[in-house]
């Protein structure tokens, strides 16, 4: 079989280049940022975001000296918001639950073996824990990360335990050997817990959404502040987020029996 890079257009690709050299860490660009990112010479570079800002898909930063994401790619993202049908069935349900608890909640996906919230949902508490759609969370320290990590793939998980696992608090698990032991905990029990291991005062807890085939594609979690995530009510609200997840998996043509 050919490799279907064969088939790239050139232009396109380092205009696809281009929009993914700006993240998190680097939301604002130069051009000589930009091709050396990219391994682009500055010409070429300055040709095709001259034609992705007249697009919209690029825009110039209020100074003119550098560039960033342009409307029109919020405006593609929501688009595929809008489709997917994740979100389409879990919304209602996460809408139920927050009647049920008062508490946020959210929904995140397993991508670039990094948490990525594709729906947040806030409750009617003057204090809120939550994350915002398009944020990425690490894996290791984090519930729904947890989560993914203890139903990904070997390969997968390797990936991550083959990195140094950052310290973002006293209780972030940093050695393979009880992260590993943690994971066989959430595989055993079906949910998983932070407990202050991202962000101090934050406890959390997660539960995993599969598709019809059993696999865990998503999860659904719910932060709060330590004040109001005692163990006992952790413990309620992980049953219930269990029963949720459930139900959005139905929703979604699971059966009942997990992938093997």
């Amino acid at each position: 079989m050919r490799d279907q890079t064969e088939y790239n257009v050139r232009a396109v690709e380092r205009a696809l280049q281009i929009l993914n050299s700006f993240d998190d860490e680097n939301p604002e660009r130069g051009i000589s940022e930009i091709s050396e990112a990219i391994g682009l010479h500055k010409a070429t570079t300055h040709r095709i975001l001259t034609t992705m800002l007249n697009m919209g898909f690029i825009e110039r930063t209020a100074d003119g000296q550098k560039y960033r994401l342009g409307n029109q790619m919020i405006d593609l993202g929501f688009k595929v918001l809008r489709r997917m049908d994740l979100r389409r069935e879990s919304i209602p349900l996460m809408r139920k639950f927050i009647e049920e608890w008062d508490e946020a909640i959210d929904l995140s996906v397993f991508q670039d073996k990094q948490v990525l919230y594709v729906e947040v949902l806030q409750s009617h508490q003057t204090l809120t824990i939550a994350a915002t759609v398009g944020q990425r969370l690490p894996a290791h320290c984090t519930a729904t990360g947890k989560l993914f990590l203890a139903n990904a793939s070997e390969k997968d998980l390797q990936i991550v335990l083959g990195n140094p696992l950052q310290a973002y608090t006293k209780n972030t698990l940093v050695t393979q050997e009880k992260l590993l032991q943690e994971l066989a905990r959430i595989k055993e029990m079906g949910y998983a817990f932070d407990r202050e291991e991202y962000e101090e005062g934050i406890r959390a807890v997660a539960a995993p959404i599969r598709n019809y085939t059993g696999v865990v594609i998503a999860a659904i979690s719910v932060p709060a502040p330590v004040g109001r995530m005692s163990d006992e009510r952790m413990e309620k609200i992980s049953r219930s987020i269990c029963e949720y997840a459930v139900m959005i998996s139905r929703r979604l043509g699971w059966n009942g029996g997990a992938s093997r």
